[in-house]
């Protein structure tokens, strides 16, 4: 599992091509052949860049879902919604479709925050506008969602 770490504010051409900064490449180094999958994110107005091994990853759990049940059906579909294979070109940019960039209502401005095991890619403005949101109550939030979790394995 691919671990990425930083927040990058890049520029979008007017073709939706985006340069790749330095220290992001160099953390996908070693799977930037692999190619990547970029899709409609669920929860927010942005974009989610997956290295092709972290796709295939999530399209496993995905899998398990019974297709006799229509709400699954109905959740498949709209998840892979709109998804692209994107590579790098030889100088290093990924060039996101027209639809998604349309989507995710990214101008010229853009932001590149990793979340893990994939890369958001938000509209400057936006990705500001929900982090202001998200920090007014983050200390709720991280209670509600890490404060249950047990330490038992950091006992000796």
């Amino acid at each position: 599992m691919i671990n990425l770490i930083g927040t990058y504010e890049c520029k979008a051409d007017s073709k939706g091509r985006v340069m790749l900064p330095v220290s992001l490449k160099k953390q996908l180094n070693s799977i930037v052949n692999e190619g990547f999958v970029v899709k409609r994110s669920v929860f927010n107005n942005c974009l989610e860049l997956y290295p092709m091994s972290e796709w295939s990853n999530m399209v496993s759990q995905v899998n398990k879902l019974n297709r006799f049940v229509k709400k699954n059906n109905d959740f498949i579909r709209s998840f892979i919604s709109g998804l692209k294979m994107l590579e790098l070109d030889s100088t290093g940019r990924v060039l996101i479709p027209k639809d998604l960039v349309v989507f995710a209502g990214i101008e010229k401005e853009i932001v590149l925050a990793s979340s893990v095991n994939m890369i958001e890619i938000w509209d400057k403005d936006q990705y500001e506008k929900s982090v202001k949101e998200t920090l007014t109550d983050f200390g709720a939030l991280a209670e509600e969602v890490m404060g249950n979790q047990s330490h038992s394995d950091d006992l000796p």
